[in-house]
């Protein structure tokens, strides 16, 4: 009986430990899904439906999955909107007619797992057809805006735009509906011409065109107070839609001119003493109002965010930082067991309806408060990884890494029938792709781009990094780009004044090694005619590879699984830093000013690195962040 309570006090406190460890984002997610293990229930006493907040908390899950490379997230989510979507696109619980923004945001998580390599996904493009087909028959104002719902005529919410654009601005982009952006741009442009104050720069929460509810200023048409999470959906609606809005549209500047508008407004209402935000945005100790979650998570995540893609200045980040901290201190519960609870969410904030919600002050704080509403779990999760992204991403500030499309050139159809060259590009969200390493060099504050044609001094000029990947070969493009005189020139000498040249080859059968072979010869490395870790069908440990402590690229990181590749031949300047089996894996040379780094795979495509496949005891993920912070770093 002691050794089993002793083994219980070891496990108990053991993973009490461990979840202190990790990023305040991965305790929530693991807390909110013990919560909620078999569906996400929404509305305490009703059954599971189709609803935003389940919707949101897809999306923040979705970022702890991008963060981890831990393919549990991901199959959390597969497996609760798959007791939704049917095999022909329906949606149990869905009802079209109702015409409710509130039944879009959750088609996010619809178009992410579309874009993954996995069978019977096309239900999941059904399913975001038929929330697009509801926003094109959407009722609208005259001059074009969203109602709300179809029981709310003639009125747009603040709450509408995160509900609708996102998932909006996203489907336009994948699924080639340019003409769309303009409509999403004319719905924050109605907001922000009649919802805006003047003397605030805050938003009200509503506006009825009609000018005709209870509530409505018979003027103005407008609600009558500030309310913070109306705010923060606003805000987190314009920096989430501008992540899929075309760098060349015309509206794109105003969606960032509305943003910076409305951050100083936010700064300026931020308690000072705490870092939170009120419940009633400028009520500050008025009776009655309280510090609330929700919205504070909100603002901190948009101003967070921002910063980090550049629309604000960097000086946001000190009242992010503040407002992160307060959440922390004023909202957040350890459990004994390190489970984390949210506290102080309001539960709902509405206009009108049945019983009517007049919008007063004393109406926004009689609405009940709750511990861990997923409406302030989900933005908490959001701005804690916004934060976690913002104490790493200094490293790769000002730093460009490039990746080759020339000499790796490979085309497929895209959702639309269109070409598109894919396999290790950035772009490729599939098994195929590197889109999980981009984002890694992304979080880490570098920037991604490809040389679409071949190397020379002017397109090398800014790239700190340069990654060649897998070279083809005539079974791969039908009129390859061979590694020519002129491009080793070219390369050696961008190399010798100080940039970082990764070459991935692969195995023999599919990679051109002859002439790749003599671009890394300059460099001392010469890659093998052979092939090791031959895998057989899903016995993972034939492509295990351990990684030696006091490694000094892979410090965070274990053991590896890399399949069919080519070993490496080395001479001075070259050395190796990982063999197995006899066998030279990973080999770096110190060049003039700069690295080389060679690997015969291309072993960091999400396939590998996205945790849905492999085991996990192989840290691909984890590879993938250490030769990332190791090839951003000054010195190698």
């Amino acid at each position: 009986m002691k050794h089993f309570l002793f083994y219980s006090f070891v496990l108990f406190f053991g993973h009490s430990l461990i979840a202190q460890k990790a990023p305040y984002s991965v305790r929530m997610a693991e807390s909110i899904m013990g919560l909620h293990k078999d569906s996400i229930t929404v509305k305490e006493g009703k059954p599971a439906g189709w609803d935003y907040e389940q919707g949101l908390l897809y999306k923040a899950i979705e970022k702890v999955w991008n963060r981890t490379g831990d393919g549990k997230y991901f199959e959390y989510i597969v497996r609760d909107i798959n007791r939704y979507v049917q095999k022909d696109g329906s949606i149990r619980t869905y009802k079209y007619d109702d015409f409710n923004l509130d039944n879009i945001p959750t088609g996010r998580a619809l178009l992410t797992l579309y874009q993954q390599t996995q069978p019977d996904k096309d239900k999941y493009r059904k399913a975001a057809d038929l929330l697009w087909k509801q926003l094109e028959n959407q009722p609208k104002t005259k001059e074009g805006g969203y109602w709300h719902k179809k029981r709310y005529p003639n009125q747009m919410w603040l709450d509408g735009l995160f509900m609708a654009e996102p998932f909006s601005a996203e489907y336009s982009l994948i699924f080639n509906h340019p003409e769309h952006f303009n409509d999403i741009a004319r719905q924050f442009a109605l907001i922000e011409k009649y919802a805006v104050d003047p003397k605030t720069g805050l938003v009200y929460h509503a506006y009825d065109e009609s000018k005709s509810e209870k509530w409505a200023d018979p003027k103005t048409g407008l609600s009558p107070h500030f309310w913070s999470r109306a705010i923060g959906w606003y805000a987190m609606a314009l920096v989430d839609v501008l992540d899929y809005f075309p760098e060349n549209h015309p509206e794109r500047a105003s969606l960032v001119k509305y943003l910076q508008r409305l951050a100083p407004a936010l700064v300026k209402y931020q308690d000072a003493r705490s870092g939170v935000w009120y419940q009633m945005t400028t009520q500050g100790t008025r009776k009655g109002n309280y510090f609330e979650a929700s919205a504070s998570c909100m603002f901190v995540y948009a101003l967070a965010k921002g910063v980090r893609m550049g629309y604000l200045p960097s000086s946001y980040l000190a009242a992010a930082r503040k407002g992160y901290a307060g959440i922390l201190k004023e909202f957040v519960e350890e459990a004994p067991n390190g489970a984390l609870n949210l506290h102080k969410t309001v539960s709902v904030g509405g206009l009108g309806g049945t019983p009517y919600r007049d919008g007063s002050y004393e109406y926004y704080l009689s609405e009940p408060i709750r511990k861990n509403d997923l409406k302030g779990v989900g933005p908490f999760i959001f701005a804690s990884v916004e934060m976690e992204i913002a104490a790493e991403n200094t490293l790769g500030k000002g730093k460009t890494v490039a990746t080759d499309y020339y000499f790796n050139r490979e085309f497929r159809k895209d959702w639309n029938g269109r070409e598109e060259q894919f396999h290790y590009t950035w772009e490729d969200p599939m098994h195929s792709g590197f889109k999980v390493w981009g984002t890694i060099f992304r979080e880490l504050g570098a920037k991604t781009t490809a040389i679409k044609a071949a190397p020379t001094a002017e397109n090398l000029k800014n790239v700190d990094v340069y990654i060649i990947v897998d070279p083809d070969t005539k079974k791969e493009t039908a009129n390859p780009n061979f590694v020519q005189d002129a491009d080793i020139k070219q390369i050696s000498a961008w190399v010798n004044a100080g940039g970082t040249l990764v070459l991935m080859a692969n195995d023999t059968a599919n990679c051109e090694h002859k002439n790749f072979n003599r671009l890394a010869n300059e460099f001392g490395i010469r890659f093998l005619p052979k092939n090791v870790n031959m895998v057989q069908g899903t016995q993972w440990e034939q492509g295990r590879i351990d990684i030696p402590t006091g490694n000094p690229i892979f410090k965070n990181t274990k053991a590896v699984y890399i399949k069919e590749l080519a070993p490496l031949e080395l001479k001075a300047p070259a050395r190796a830093v990982l063999s197995h089996k006899g066998d030279v894996i990973i080999g770096v040379a110190k060049v003039g000013k700069g690295t080389v780094f060679a690997v015969g795979d291309p072993w960091l495509y999400n396939e590998y690195t996205d945790g849905r496949r492999i085991p996990v005891v192989y840290e691909n993920f984890s590879a993938a962040k250490d030769l990332a912070t190791w090839l951003l770093s000054a010195k190698k």
